[in-house]
């Protein structure tokens, strides 16, 4: 084997001795030519491609991403192993060609598959790298990046009805980038996040190694654990604590607009939300609802939960904590924890539970989207803000999950995830609209920024702390002339993701990818005075 890969590289070497000189107006071909030696076919596509824009598109939830004002990439990559991606960091670091990096293509602001920061650029897109391989001896399992968190859950549940994994609640995520951000779902309350429970990685370096735990260090393994993707290598797969989970769990997701009390309701939610039982999480989904038979609107809020459980446990627990939510029997099933999982994902009761397999989204549309964490219960006279506002916009949503628990018991220090103790519970906004329309996209960026300025007195601050899976380019950017790349930007926008953390994020990138190798919009930066 180590004479294989020794052979192979010395044939890369001859390669890019012949191609180091092309020019950017030859990226396609010169890339192509460098990967020729992977002997893999149907793996490179360009835009004479007829399959490059289905391959584009496929995975990209955020369809404001695909809008022609988006730069799109001179080429799609889709490696089939580790090794075809370290040859392609090789590639493209030798000349000098700029890459991003997509797993499942939920980025919120598409930075894995555009880039306005440095044109020409390919994408590595890993949708064909999903091994995964559960261990449950070891109590743990190994996953490609590109596997979805669907895949993940269906083929753990298929060797154990006791087992699960602590991560997302959307089954289409791609599991490379949505554990480097922090993986947060319905069980965290319980067990933390994803990168709570994260055991080893493997990962390309700038300088094409391939690494894991013990090699790359702690301190990347560290960073990569919530610091986000895309700053420090390539993440080829995680190997991923497994949990234990009751056969029988409970569900519920019950609705209560204004006319029913929401206003008090949610107000009492913020208050005992945070301290349920660790078993217990209800998130609430709030939206404007047409009143049957009216021209009118109202607001709806929907208590949707999880709980590590029974019925009738369930039933105790809410009749105790929060009785004003009025919580039947009739309103929760009971079901498997991997029947939970296309509950909480939103998916009909109709659907089989297969259909994780297919990797696909429940929603796809244009949006914009925002985050806040909350420490202070917001009062009725500012929900009733909300309610206001909101009834002034086409679609918009607001998710607020709970905290507390195994949340509020994690040091804000042990990942580069700071969000923790003292966190009631965190929000995220979203508008959404229908034609794929810059005057469209204009009037929605517009409310969203209204709004968002609004819920400032309610969030935290110094700083206004914000989730990194929910990308938000507006942070930290100059009104002026849009520049957020420079390090003070950086420190606006990394202090919000990262609070104490960033500069730490800072160091291990300085010294991990001194060339600033791998970056984006909001990728880590790398210290003043380093090389770029």
């Amino acid at each position: 084997m180590a004479s294989f890969l020794l052979l192979r590289f010395l044939k890369l070497l001859v390669i890019l001795s012949l191609v180091q000189f092309s020019s950017s107006t030859q990226i396609q071909h010169t890339f192509y030519q460098c990967l020729s030696i992977l002997q893999a076919p149907n793996t490179f596509f360009t835009p004479t491609n007829p399959n490059f824009t289905t391959l584009l598109n496929t995975t990209a939830e955020n369809l404001r991403c695909l809008m022609p004002l988006y730069p799109k990439p001179q080429a799609i990559f889709t490696p089939l192993n580790e090794y075809h991606v370290q040859t392609a960091v090789i590639c493209a670091k030798k000349l000098g060609i700029h890459l991003r990096f997509r797993s499942g293509g939920h980025d919120y602001e598409g930075v894995s598959y555009t880039s306005a920061m440095d044109p020409p650029f390919i994408v590595i897109d890993m949708s064909k790298m999903r091994d995964i391989n559960v261990d449950l001896d070891d109590n743990s399992v190994w996953v490609e990046a590109g596997a979805t968190v669907g895949e993940l859950y269906y083929r753990v549940a298929e060797k154990s009805s006791t087992h699960g994994i602590a991560a997302g609640l959307c089954t289409s995520l791609g599991v490379g980038g949505h554990i480097t951000g922090g993986a947060y779902g319905s069980m965290m309350r319980k067990y933390g996040l994803g990168v709570d429970n994260a055991l080893d990685a493997k990962i390309v370096s700038a300088d094409g190694k391939i690494l894991d735990r013990v090699s790359m260090g702690e301190d990347v393994f560290w960073a990569i654990r919530g610091g986000a993707g895309g700053s420090y290598g390539v993440i080829v797969s995680w190997k991923l604590r497994l949990v234990p989970v009751p056969a029988t769990v409970t569900v519920f997701n019950v609705a209560r607009t204004l006319e029913q009390g929401a206003t008090k309701i949610l107000y009492k939610w913020q208050q005992v939300a945070p301290h349920f039982d660790d078993d217990l999480f209800v998130r609430v989904m709030i939206s404007p609802v047409d009143i049957s038979g009216t021209t009118k609107r109202t607001i709806s809020t929907a208590y949707n939960a999880l709980f590590l459980g029974e019925v009738d446990r369930l039933l105790e627990i809410m009749n105790s904590s929060f009785p004003e939510l009025g919580l039947k029997k009739s309103d929760c099933s009971e079901v498997s924890w991997l029947e939970s999982v296309m509950f909480i994902a939103g998916f009909p009761s109709t659907v089989p539970t297969n259909f994780l397999l297919t990797g696909k989204p429940a929603f796809l549309n244009y949006f914009k989207a925002k985050s806040d964490f909350v420490k202070h219960p917001i009062p009725e006279t500012g929900l009733e803000g909300i309610w206001k506002r909101f009834l002034k916009e086409d679609h918009p949503l607001m998710i607020w999950n709970p905290y507390g628990g195994m949340m509020g018991r994690i040091p804000e220090s042990s990942t580069p995830f700071p969000h923790r103790n003292g966190v009631l519970f965190k929000v995220q906004y979203v508008t959404s609209w229908s034609v794929p329309e810059k005057d469209a996209m204009k009037k929605h960026y517009k409310w969203m920024r209204m709004f968002y300025t609004y819920m400032g007195q309610y969030a935290s601050t110094n700083p206004r702390q914000a989730y990194v899976n929910y990308r938000d380019l507006d942070l930290g950017m100059n009104d002026k002339n849009g520049d957020n790349t420079s390090f003070e930007k950086a420190c606006s926008w990394g202090r919000s993701y990262f609070k104490d953390n960033f500069m730490r994020l800072v160091k291990v990138k300085s010294e991990f990818d001194p060339d600033n190798f791998f970056r984006h919009e909001q990728s880590i930066p790398i210290l003043p005075g380093k090389s770029f």
